[in-house]
């Protein structure tokens, strides 16, 4: 927790959340998601240093398209940013019986085949459609989910995220745990859910192609996977427009094998990982977390991108 950050400064923002959450969760559900998703495009005007990164990675990752679609796509990104805001506010009414209401889920018999063969299960997903609700979606189905998760810096507003996110057994893990410790949670047979798509440090990860362009990737899921021969499911809550739900899609196993070369297994698991993802990112671009820089960290000698 930072140091200059008061008591006052922190019950001002715990209130803050607390007020703007309450307030989207009032109306009926999916009013509150389509409200949130016209927020998602109100904000967006007012937001010109993310709108410059994401324009950025849109020219990184889409070439070849043309200025008018790529604000398509940032509108949308935007706009799922606050549709979810809107399923979260209503996180903490949801309950088993009505939850298939607003996300439904393929592929669970993946974390069965898993379980029945007594292995962990590593679920990765992206910032993408609903993640947030991807971990409750499985945790209700009976699988529930150790969330990996960077603590916020405020712990009044972390304990009210954490119980929102812990309905149906979550359970959420602050990702400075130990490896040691995530080692023997797959080893006892349990999932850890993990978003793999964001920027790592050079030391924290490895390169590997990300839309053609080297993106500097967390490695953690493979050495996990390699160590433990945990099964590692992708798994995407899609936005279905018709519907005006979440189709959240458990795709079957990533296939690997460890070899003696022990640094390759980990490129070669994170690329396939990656690879994955990018393949939901250009099926369904306005879904995707445009906003942050995914390729900030550069291999030695390359110029910066942003």
């Amino acid at each position: 927790m930072p140091k200059n950050k008061s008591n006052f400064q922190m019950k001002l923002e715990y209130f803050a959340v607390r007020g703007i959450v309450g307030a989207l969760g009032l109306p009926p559900l999916r009013f509150s998601m389509n409200l949130g998703a016209a927020f998602g495009r109100f904000f967006q005007r007012f937001a010109p240093k993310l709108n410059r990164v994401g324009g950025r990675n849109l020219e990184i990752a889409f070439p070849n398209s043309d200025e008018i679609e790529r604000q398509k796509i940032l509108r949308g990104c935007f706009e799922n940013l606050g549709r979810q805001l809107g399923l979260v506010s209503h996180f903490s009414r949801l309950a088993r019986e009505n939850l298939s209401d607003v996300i439904r889920v393929q592929g669970l018999e993946h974390c069965a085949a898993a379980h029945a063969a007594g292995r962990g299960v590593i679920f990765f997903t992206a910032h993408f459609g609903g993640w947030e609700a991807s971990h409750l979606a499985v945790s209700a189905a009976g699988f529930p989910i150790n969330v990996i998760v960077r603590r916020i810096d405020n712990p009044l507003v972390e304990n009210f995220v954490g119980n929102l996110r812990s309905r149906f057994g979550s359970r959420t893990i602050d990702k400075k745990t130990s490896a040691r410790a995530m080692f023997r949670r797959l080893k006892a047979g349990e999932i850890l859910g993990i978003l793999a798509d964001l920027n790592t440090q050079e030391h924290e990860g490895v390169f590997v192609d990300f839309f053609g362009v080297p993106a500097s990737t967390s490695a953690g899921i493979a050495k996990l996977a390699l160590r433990t021969n945990a099964a590692v499911l992708p798994g995407f809550a899609v936005w279905q427009p018709d519907e005006q739900k979440y189709l959240l899609r458990l795709e079957p196993p990533v296939e690997f094998k460890r070899t003696t070369d022990d640094e390759r297994d980990v490129r070669d698991l994170t690329q396939k990982i990656t690879g994955i993802i990018e393949d939901y990112v250009r099926r369904f671009p306005d879904q995707w977390l445009w906003i942050h820089k995914r390729w900030n960290t550069r291999p030695k000698g390359e110029p910066q991108l942003y």
